[in-house]
């Protein structure tokens, strides 16, 4: 039974040998990126990466012929390895095709250039979403459409194997195929551990944040519910899973935080929905949040004060807490 519309049903793109230097050509905002995308990471070469890479600043032009020379050495490594590489540059130029090609042909390695030419007023379009140091100005997003549709005819003669237009290319099975390998190993249904109870912690502060994170066995600091922490040298910060959130069963994450209350020693609990509220939560220096909910005394308007001393000392008599 046919599961997809018979106008999305593709093949595999056959096109394309493996390996190959497969060299995008199109001005800026035309979807290169976008399609090199559907190739795995490690065998793309990205211009604006190798800027950052080099100044810290992905849109910094005057980072170019740095970035464009270590682009060049990983590319040289590469097809020395007989390894597909995607090139994510515009290459609108014949100049900078031809130092692309030429590494290729030392090293046996066909060569495809794919050609990236939506019309010149969507590429232009789509400045407007980008930050201003990324944004290309109009007359130049014109002169490289211009002169990708002006390379197009000669591209051949260039010494490029195969030339195909980006609407010929049919890259979602590859990269629903490498999709339902990760996700599967993530979810551990392929026999083996996969992230477990980290998937929550993923989702809500990054991936960078996974190898920081333990999960504390047997912890009772927040009252039974799963504790963990991120630890990196002498920072850490411990989190509480919550797993009913206002009676509605939603999960989230709790950090645990000081008192508002001067002399309490009781843990406290702020929520925490992303890794920007764990930054401002760790370097803020106006006091506690307002949602702040200490296990004594409430929230910082819960007041009765009284009640508070009484079971603070309590809580410190059972503790052995002389503070």
């Amino acid at each position: 039974m046919k599961t997809a519309l018979n106008d999305t049903l593709r093949p595999l793109d056959t096109t394309i040998p493996d390996p190959a230097l497969i060299c995008m050509i199109g001005p800026a905002g035309s979807g290169r990126t976008t399609l090199a995308g559907t190739w795995p990471s490690n065998q793309v070469l990205e211009l604006d990466r190798m800027r950052a890479m080099v100044s810290g600043c992905a849109g910094d032009q005057g980072a170019t012929a740095d970035a464009v020379a270590v682009l060049h050495t990983m590319l040289e490594a590469r097809l020395a390895r007989k390894l597909t590489t995607v090139i994510d540059m515009t290459s609108t130029e014949a100049t900078v095709r031809a130092r692309l090609v030429q590494p290729a042909r030392r090293h046996g390695v066909p060569a495809v250039a794919i050609m990236v030419t939506p019309p010149a007023s969507v590429c232009i379009e789509r400045q407007a979403a980008r930050t201003p140091e990324r944004a290309v100005p109009e007359d130049v997003v014109r002169r490289q459409h211009a002169e990708a549709v002006a390379a197009f005819p000669g591209l051949r003669g260039e010494g490029f194997d195969r030339v195909v237009f980006a609407s010929q290319v049919h890259r979602l099975e590859p990269l629903l195929q490498r999709a339902s390998e990760t996700c599967p190993a993530e979810l551990g249904w392929d026999g083996h551990d996969g992230l477990g109870d980290l998937l929550l912690v993923r989702r809500t502060f990054g991936s960078e944040v996974l190898p920081l994170w333990r999960w504390r066995a047997g912890s009772m600091l927040a009252g039974g519910d799963r504790v963990g922490e991120i630890r990196l040298g002498p920072d850490r910060l411990v989190l509480a899973l919550r797993t009913d959130i206002d009676g509605e069963g939603d999960l989230g994450f709790d950090l645990l935080v000081g008192c508002p209350h001067d002399d309490c020693d009781a843990p406290a609990w702020q929520s925490v929905h992303s890794v920007t509220d764990l930054l401002i939560a760790h370097t803020s220096t106006t006091g506690p949040h307002p949602d702040t909910v200490c296990t004594l005394h409430g929230r910082p308007d819960d007041v009765d004060q009284e009640a508070d001393d009484h079971a603070l000392q309590e809580l410190r008599e059972a503790t052995g807490s002389s503070r």
